[in-house]
């Protein structure tokens, strides 16, 4: 099946970045372990404090005991975090999404992504902005679909939006030129490597983006 072929395909570009985030995650483990190291440590001091106190101290600890165990009974237990998903293509809905399969990758896999899709026989069908101005982000979104099967690929990506740059894909896929070109001068990303990132439906001389949430015309 198509589906399955090319999600397999873009899965092999999350195996780098998969084992990024696992070195992180091995010296929180780490960190974790220490500290769990030193509490264990505090705890056996504090017994051997109580230990040695005075058996008015004990009998004034066990009734204040008495008196919060109520109101431990009746606190409610904290609900467990949800794990986290791990990165990958995701398979949508089609009817309710209209498109098929949903993939996040960072800004310098875009071109190879682009490069399986051509491969399995995508075309691209448009790019387009997001300005997620709160999270000081720009994304771009890549629509591709299937020349022989009705299968569509969202390709997605995020970018600082104080310097938003993606590299171009305008080698790959021809019809990519004007698309960039198009988000260019409506948000303002940099598609580095284009051969002629000129405006193409703004002015010439077109210092503003018009799509950006902060343009005041």
């Amino acid at each position: 099946m198509l589906l399955a072929k090319i999600k397999e395909a873009l899965s092999s570009l999350y195996e780098d970045i998969q084992e990024t985030q696992e070195a992180p995650a091995a010296d929180d483990a780490a960190a974790v372990e220490a500290e769990a190291t030193v509490v264990e440590a505090a705890a056996e001091e504090e017994t051997a404090a109580i230990d040695t106190a005075p058996v008015a101290a004990d009998a004034a600890e066990e009734a204040q005991a008495k008196e919060t165990a109520p109101e431990q009974e009746d606190a409610e237990p904290e609900e467990a975090e949800e794990p986290q998903a791990p990165p990958g293509p995701k398979e949508t809905d089609y009817k309710a999404k209209g498109y098929h399969l949903d993939v996040d990758l960072p800004p310098e896999k875009i071109p190879e992504a682009a490069e399986i899709l051509l491969r399995e026989n995508f075309f691209i069908e448009s790019i387009t902005g997001v300005d997620w101005i709160d999270e000081q982000q720009l994304e771009a979104v890549y629509d591709f679909n299937h020349f022989d099967e009705l299968c569509r690929v969202v390709i997605r990506t995020r970018t600082d939006r104080d310097n938003p740059a993606i590299p171009t894909i305008s080698h790959i896929y021809q019809g990519a030129n004007w698309h960039e070109r198009e988000t260019h001068d409506f948000f303002g990303i940099k598609f580095t490597g284009h051969p002629n990132l000129e405006p193409l439906l703004l002015p010439e001389d077109a210092d503003f983006h018009p799509l950006l949430k902060d343009f005041k015309a």
